[in-house]
């Protein structure tokens, strides 16, 4: 039975047990989920020992447990490392939904719900090409799958796991589809990811919240410090203010920026899609450069003082924002973090006081595209798309990619699916079933691609 026969036979039975995954708030940045957390990776257990694995086990890390499975069928083949994450985002603002977040449904041809793409939908499509290839005895690896419950907070406990389990985690190649494709028709491989750097600053005036009328005037507003702040890290042109930033930052040479140019993007369709005025961001770069190859600096969250109904005239003792950074290969996000750090406390006015709290960090990711995983990841979506994929580096940030490489020395593979449209993190996340399907038929081909290029080296 071919692999398209079978997604058809077995639809109904692959959108249940997805659902099944989804229907579970395991949100990483909530500590009261832990309940959740913990039954999301006993279910990914459940579903992966029916789908044919010899041996699933729920393991401890410093933080929330990882779920590892394999299935060894013959030393001499390859193996593959599949690796996926369990948690999801919170999802708030809730009441922008079209449906409750967790109750997932099927509308206009795509799974809505938190998870359907990141990355319970895409980890989900391994889990079932995996299921295909032992029921039709056609597999040719070896295969281990390691999904954690900690990437939305930055994988803080998957690199001593990984240190620590290194042995069982060996591996020839590891697959990874927590991205996106340029298009539904124009497929691309990830080979590039943004670093992070994140931070939360803390501004105090007074050491209570005071009467506006009676203090007003006479005592610093946080907020407005804050805002004054913050609004010096960008300057006019785009450029992040912050002395050293840029120091570090690979320069993309003319010919990689010719080629950058010639992939497929329609900057009216992109500002209609998000209903913005115009495109905005570093004076002389491109839309695609501005999020592929230069960094970026974002406010990410500010809040403080009175946000409730009505009026309440008060002068807030306290304000608060998040500030993340995208960082381009070459940046330290550990020394991105101390330049950051430095330049805000140097600029704040001495009557303030101002912390900042390094929250967590990511390096930066290049895949090369002549690997035999890459080779073997193009022919797969050649053969189910028809079109050969275009190598793109994107704008996110996955913080295990890197460590996969430092710890493990392996190079992973990012197959994503998913499309720009899917509303990752925002209300409204969605992912095209056609593409659901289209993955698991092009992870299918991509065993049977790198096991005979692995064989032919």
């Amino acid at each position: 039975m071919q692999i398209k026969e079978y997604i058809d036979l077995n639809k109904s039975r692959f959108v249940e047990e997805l659902f099944s995954l989804i229907r579970i708030p395991s949100i990483s940045a909530h500590s009261h989920r832990q309940p959740e957390i913990k039954q999301c990776a006993e279910q990914w257990k459940k579903l992966l020992l029916e789908a044919g694995v010899d041996t699933a086990e729920i393991l401890p890390t410093a933080g929330n447990p990882v779920v590892f499975a394999r299935k060894m069928i013959n030393p001499a083949f390859p193996t593959i490392l599949i690796y996926g994450h369990y948690d999801v985002m919170p999802a708030e603002p809730l009441d922008l939904w079209l449906s409750p977040p967790f109750e997932p449904e099927i509308r206009d041809g795509k799974f809505f719900a938190r998870g359907a793409d990141d990355d319970k939908g895409q980890s989900f499509m391994h889990a079932k090409a995996f299921e295909y290839l032992v029921k039709s005895d056609s597999l040719q690896c070896n295969v281990k799958f390691l999904l954690e419950g900690e990437e939305e907070i930055g994988s803080p406990s998957l690199e001593v796991f990984c240190r620590e389990n290194k042995e069982i985690l060996q591996c020839d190649t590891i697959l990874v589809s927590d991205t996106s494709m340029l298009g539904a028709e124009t497929p691309s491989i990830t080979t590039g990811l943004r670093g992070l750097a994140y931070w939360q600053i803390e501004v105090t005036a007074a050491n209570r919240d005071l009467h506006s009328g009676i203090f007003g005037g006479a005592v610093a507003n946080p907020i407005t410090e804050l805002t004054k702040i913050l609004a010096k890290l960008i300057d006019e042109d785009g450029k992040i203010t912050i002395p050293h930033f840029y120091d570090q930052v690979q320069e993309v040479s003319d010919a990689e920026r010719d080629l950058i140019a010639q992939i497929p993007f329609d900057e009216n369709e992109y500002i209609k899609n998000l209903k913005i005025k115009q495109v905005h961001g570093e004076k002389g770069y491109s839309t695609i450069e501005r999020t592929g190859i230069r960094p970026a600096l974002d406010i990410c969250g500010i809040w403080g003082g009175y946000t409730g109904e009505g009026s309440k005239t008060v002068l807030p003792s306290k304000a608060y924002a998040k500030l993340s950074a995208r960082l381009v290969p070459n940046q330290r996000y550990d020394e991105i973090a101390q330049l950051v750090s430095a330049y805000l406390k140097g600029i704040a006015p001495k009557y303030i006081d101002i912390e900042i709290h390094n929250l967590h960090g990511a390096e930066s990711y290049v895949c090369p595209i002549d690997s035999i995983a890459y080779k073997a990841a193009e022919k797969a979506y050649l053969k189910t798309f028809g079109i050969k994929p275009l190598p793109v580096r994107r704008g996110g940030s996955i913080g295990v990619v890197p460590v996969f490489e430092k710890v493990l020395d392996v190079k992973p593979i990012l197959m994503g699916f998913g499309l720009e449209s899917d509303a990752i993190h925002s209300p409204n996340e969605n992912f095209p079933v056609d593409l659901f399907c289209k993955g698991i038929e092009t992870i299918v081909e991509f065993y049977g691609e790198f096991a005979d290029l692995f064989k032919s080296r």
